[in-house]
């Protein structure tokens, strides 16, 4: 008897997660940091494709594609099987794109593991993980799962939707030196700073959104400058550039940010970085609209 038709397979966009402002306010006794972060999602990242493996063996493929994939550990720890063996998915094969670098701060892995969250959620119609299991996964899949502007408290377990947000254009610049999050946390100079400032109702316009975050930090900053001076000239470059309104480092780096209150000026300041650093990876960016990271039906 002939197959029938195979269900179409789903695309998803795995975003870029920028800590814009990254407060340190304590660490508990079991070792987890106590961090209070203010995260947006890019409208650039991985992508990550789904589809049935009917006929395969039991279980979850997945196969890596992309300018940083040789950078992606391939074996059963990888976050996106980690994600299927947790919604007890099988007979999928996942292949990532992987545009991102890897160890950057920007939430790569767990941004693909969000995204397979999603697909497999939307292709067998099993509820997506919450709390704690989602938490075993890391700290950063409920804020990546939501993939929308937020307040990140806690150990990742508190996440809020900010007030709306006005236009925003990012570059992202990775100086190509990986950071260890445990190297960068272990050299913290100081583990109880205090939370952000209090958040008004919104922000008028672009200028006065980061003339409220330049009250801010990245508590990580200094740590991962000393390590890496790398990250230093990247923030210097970036704030050199015209129109940039604020650079700071997201994450526990090396990836840093400039904002823009202008496309334009963004796409200048990325075509200026490259020229000056071709060894760099530059990427202008807008913000994710709502909904934007959800999975899309594609016909293999």
């Amino acid at each position: 008897m002939a197959a029938g038709p195979r269900a179409p397979g789903l695309r998803a966009l795995a975003p870029a997660k920028v800590n814009l402002a990254l407060h340190v306010t304590g660490r508990r006794a079991d070792g987890y940091h106590l961090l209070d972060s203010l995260v947006v999602f890019a409208d650039v990242g991985d992508v990550l494709t789904l589809r049935d493996g009917a006929g395969t063996e039991p279980g979850i493929a997945l196969s890596l594609a992309g300018p940083q994939a040789p950078g992606v550990p391939p074996g059963p720890d990888n976050l996106i099987l980690r994600a299927g063996r947790a919604m007890g998915a099988e007979r999928l094969v996942f292949t990532l794109e992987k545009r991102l670098p890897v160890a950057s701060g920007l939430g790569g892995g767990s941004s693909d593991a969000a995204a397979a969250l999603r697909c497999i959620a939307a292709r067998t119609g099993a509820a997506l993980p919450e709390g704690a299991a989602l938490l075993r996964l890391g700290a950063d899949l409920p804020v990546c799962l939501a993939a929308t502007p937020s307040r990140m408290r806690g150990i990742g377990d508190r996440i809020d939707p900010l007030p709306p947000l006005p236009p925003l254009w990012m570059v992202l610049v990775n100086p190509g030196v990986p950071l260890s999050t445990a190297t960068v946390f272990a050299a913290l100079a100081r583990r109880d700073n205090p939370g952000l400032p209090s958040l008004p109702e919104g922000w008028p316009d672009t200028r006065s959104f980061c003339t409220w975050l330049r009250g801010t930090r990245n508590d990580l900053e200094p740590a991962a400058c000393a390590i890496a001076p790398q990250v230093h000239a990247a923030i210097d470059a970036l704030q050199r550039t015209r129109g940039c309104l604020l650079a700071r480092m997201s994450g526990s780096g090396a990836s840093v940010f400039g904002l823009y209150a202008d496309p334009d000026q963004a796409e200048r300041a990325a075509a200026r970085l490259r020229a000056r650093a071709p060894a760099w990876w530059v990427a202008p960016a807008g913000l994710l609209p709502p909904g934007g990271a959800a999975p899309e039906v594609r016909d293999r």
